[in-house]
């Protein structure tokens, strides 16, 4: 978590913008019985993080949330009076996995609005949730419609053993070139369709799809084939990491090409010009439906760190600044 954050500092003073998130975990980090001591680390982490002078000067926040254990768990209303009532006001969102419905939603919430109200949070908290089973991505779309819920992450391994064995374990890997009968994450029908559910019921409401891990941390070019079909394919618009080595290679599949992005400022910038009133360029017609797609390039583009001309960086620059 240190190294991640760290890393996240570094690549905020180089790009000039926070271009991923960071979720400290108090789930899957916390050994059995040290539940508390998680906790507390997790919020002195976060508010340290925060604090950091030279981004303040910056004029950056940088986007650090928690992953919390799940609603049912003996452990979980622990998790929410000690992190959202340590270092509510330093973070960006609160993480609830293993999701199986919107009740569970509503519970969360409800212990997390309760907590806040003693910090001095103004803002409600989002929820990023994890849908992990195939009760759960049934209702993906009533999940994702839930107005706290601003991103849905699919938990690969926990839905496929979710299946009692009728799933592969190889459909928790990405699978090498030279294996092409392996059903990987990516071939495996059950698994392509969730992830298909959860990207359509997150575009549906205006959400992010946050696609899953790739455990193979060390094999650098099955994680940036993985992480571009994710993007160019599912429809997911970001992804997870496991490890701070994954993080460029993830920025750089989801980037816009460098050309779409110079032709993205052309035409917003020329749209502006004109008032938004339908343009032609490259002897092709541009209106309203397409002004939206490109400002949606630029918008990538910074948020993955990629340059852009000056005329359309001014919009992001201000706004940052």
């Amino acid at each position: 978590m240190v190294k991640s954050l760290q890393l996240q500092a570094d690549m905020i003073q180089e790009f000039g913008a926070c271009v991923f998130d960071v979720t400290l975990d108090c789930e899957d980090g916390a050994p059995v019985g040290g539940e508390v001591d998680q906790a507390n680390l997790v919020v002195a982490l976060a508010n340290r993080a925060q604090a950091a002078s030279e981004l303040i000067a910056s004029g950056v926040r940088r986007r650090v949330g928690a992953r919390l254990h799940q609603v049912d768990h003996p452990a979980f209303e622990s998790d929410v009076e000690l992190v959202v009532g340590g270092a509510a006001a330093s973070l960006s969102y609160i993480m609830v996995p293993k999701v199986e419905s919107v009740a569970d939603v509503e519970r969360a919430v409800s212990c997390i609005d309760r907590a806040a109200r003693s910090t001095p949070r103004q803002s409600p908290m989002p929820l990023h949730v994890l849908i992990e089973s195939p009760a759960a991505v049934h209702r993906a779309f009533d999940i994702a419609a839930h107005p706290r819920v601003e991103s849905v992450s699919f938990g690969l391994m926990d839905f496929v053993s979710a299946h009692g064995g009728a799933i592969p374990s190889s459909a928790m890997t990405v699978r090498k070139d030279d294996t092409g009968d392996v059903q990987d994450q990516f071939h495996h029908p059950l698994v392509v369709r969730a992830k298909l559910d959860i990207a359509s019921a997150c575009h549906a409401f205006g959400k992010v799809p946050s696609h899953c891990v790739v455990t193979e941390f060390r094999d650098t070019v099955a994680l940036k084939a993985a992480a571009r079909v994710a993007a160019s394919r599912l429809g997911f618009t970001r992804m997870w990491s496991i490890h701070p080595d994954q993080i460029r290679p993830i920025l750089e599949a989801f980037a816009p090409p460098r050309d779409e992005v110079e032709l993205a400022a052309e035409i917003v910038v020329l749209a502006q010009a004109q008032d938004w009133a339908p343009i032609s360029v490259a002897g092709k017609l541009h209106d309203r439906a397409s002004f939206r797609y490109f400002w949606q390039v630029l918008e990538r583009a910074h948020q993955t760190g990629v340059a852009m001309p000056e005329q359309a960086y001014s919009y992001f620059s201000a706004a940052v600044h």
